[in-house]
């Protein structure tokens, strides 16, 4: 079953980083994601641009708007993802725990819905 594992934590907290810190904390996910790639458990993942970046989306009374930035302020931003495919929810558990993100933020592990084949 394919579960999403959502990283979630401060992105200020990266910029007060200095290099060797970053790259520190890079290795950290590098080494990580290798791991998920050795168990061959990894479908997909990735770092986001910062919320900055960010555009929200909503349709009301058949309009469309977009604005710049998130929907909501918070105090931890959606940072990245990775994609895998394991067994049941606590395998997933196990490897969300493993992240580096657990130790500073949190992460989020939330199963897909299968999809319909292509037509």
């Amino acid at each position: 079953m394919e579960y999403m594992i959502l990283i979630y934590g401060d992105e200020g907290a990266w910029a007060r980083m200095d290099e060797s810190q970053l790259n520190a904390a890079y290795g950290e996910y590098m080494a990580y994601t290798q791991e998920l790639v050795s168990a061959g458990v990894l479908r997909g993942g990735s770092e986001l641009k910062p919320v900055s970046t960010a555009t929200t989306v909503t349709a009301r009374g058949g309009k469309m708007r977009a604005t710049d930035g998130p929907y909501a302020e918070t105090k931890e931003q959606l940072g990245g993802y990775y994609l895998i495919d394991v067994a049941n929810l606590d395998e997933a558990v196990k490897w969300a725990g493993k992240c580096p993100a657990a130790k500073e933020g949190y992460c989020e592990v939330r199963p897909l819905s299968p999809s319909p084949p292509p037509a």
